[in-house]
């Protein structure tokens, strides 16, 4: 008799319901064995009713665990010791993940080995397991929550004047073949639980926090706040050449749109963090998990070959009209920057891709001999006020917050000011 518990092995005294949990368990895993009838310490105390726990344990799995289980379940009395003892045989199963019916596939209802122990999988090991086992993608298979609305979803279709309906969900794969919501669904949801976090910068790193913010809600909804917030912070900077005037924003709009659009569309939604967007005084970086579908590199990118990893949500937002076509959005972005001496980069690691976009007015010049007629002003005003902050640098030279923190970073490189106090109480006094 093995005298201890392990990763294959679990010892009962007696019948209780929790050993489906085992069950559930040694069927997601490797398989294993429960004995019935044998004391934590690998002791023999043996049972006195072998075929009513048989009985018990047989109509308790296959009335309890969803999927069917017992295709993979042996139960037997055997002897050791003398003494009589049940054996539960589990075979490792084809369709996982298993759970307990009454909890449905979430940790409480999934069960994995761990050492000797039978331990709840987390939400984001159940996905990769269903998507593991059934060789669908993400968005393809059935959500783990059911209990979802769709207001924003019908918003966006009524203001396009696009029929939407149970027949449409059906059409667009927002319910599967079992009349379940998939993940597509989920995603559209106003339940959604992925999230993008958008941070505001000062400078080009992140010591200093300016803002930050995190969206959340269907991705319909994301899509436009997000998009909204970024407009706000994509300045607009007047270059003149002569007595003409020309605006120029911080970042070409349609390589904003380009990128963010990317990211929701591309990223792969098995990985429980959030988007990332980051603004910095000299950049935006567009950061979405999953990295490049396999057997795609990103040479294959440049050359406009393209693979979606969630068709079924290109799709939709194909018929929104909020995408052309699958494989534009970096040719697009890279047009928008055609001529422009900083280019935008694209970068990938294992679950990363990441666009970067360089602020076009960032180190230009504004007017010839401007620069040194606004930090006089600037200067002046400190002397006068007793100091100065990145605010009222704007107000004074009419100018956006880059060109402000910019103005400002050059006056203390010069020796004319220098900063006391940091993050909102920041202010700049004369050197």
């Amino acid at each position: 008799m093995i005298l201890f518990e392990n990763k294959n092995i679990e010892f009962r005294q007696e019948y209780v319901p929790e050993i489906r949990k085992e069950v559930i368990a040694f069927a997601n895993t490797d398989g294993g064995t429960v004995l019935v009838g044998v004391q934590k310490d690998g002791s023999v105390c043996g049972i006195d009713n072998p075929d009513e726990v048989m009985l018990q344990t047989a109509n308790s799995l296959k009335d309890a665990i969803a999927p069917d289980i017992m295709p993979f379940v042996e139960i037997q009395a055997i002897q050791s010791e003398g003494k009589n003892i049940v054996e539960i045989t589990v075979s490792t199963g084809t369709n996982r993940p298993y759970y307990i019916r009454e909890k449905g596939l979430k940790p409480s209802g999934v069960y994995v080995r761990k050492g000797s122990s039978s331990q709840p999988m987390t939400d984001e090991g159940i996905r990769e397991m269903i998507i593991q086992n059934t060789g669908r993608s993400f968005e393809a298979c059935r959500s783990l929550k059911q209990d979802l609305t769709f207001r924003t979803l019908q918003e966006e279709m009524d203001r396009r004047n696009i029929e939407y309906g149970r027949a449409q969900m059906r059409t667009l794969r927002l319910t599967g073949e079992d009349g379940l919501y998939t993940n597509l669904a989920l995603l559209l949801s106003d339940q959604c639980e992925f999230t993008t976090k958008v941070a505001l910068f000062q400078g080009s790193d992140k010591a200093v926090f300016r803002d930050r913010q995190e969206f959340s809600g269907s991705i319909l909804r994301q899509m436009e706040e997000v998009y909204r917030f970024i407009d706000m912070n994509n300045k607009t900077k007047a270059v003149f050449s002569g007595l003409d005037r020309t605006d120029i924003r911080d970042y070409p709009e349609e390589a904003v749109r380009e990128a963010w659009l990317n990211c929701l569309t591309h990223r792969d939604y098995s990985f429980s963090g959030s988007t990332i967007i980051n603004i910095y005084d000299d950049r935006m970086e567009f950061v979405s998990l999953g990295g490049l579908v396999s057997g795609l590199e990103l040479n294959s990118i440049f050359l406009g070959v393209s693979q979606s990893r969630n068709p079924n949500l290109a799709s939709v937002l194909y018929r929104m009209r909020l995408i052309e076509s699958y494989g534009t959005g970096i040719g697009k972005i890279r047009r928008a920057y055609a001529g422009k001496k900083r280019q935008p980069e694209f970068e990938t690691a294992k679950g990363v891709f990441r666009v970067t976009l360089p602020n076009d007015n960032e180190g230009k010049i504004a007017a010839k001999g401007m620069p040194d007629e606004e930090k006089r002003m600037i200067l002046d005003y400190a002397a006068e006020k007793g100091s100065v902050t990145r605010k009222e640098v704007e107000e004074l030279t009419q100018a956006g917050t880059t060109k402000a923190f910019r103005l400002l970073r050059e006056l203390c490189m010069d020796g004319k000011l220098k900063t006391e106090g940091s993050g909102k109480l920041r202010r700049y006094v004369l050197s």
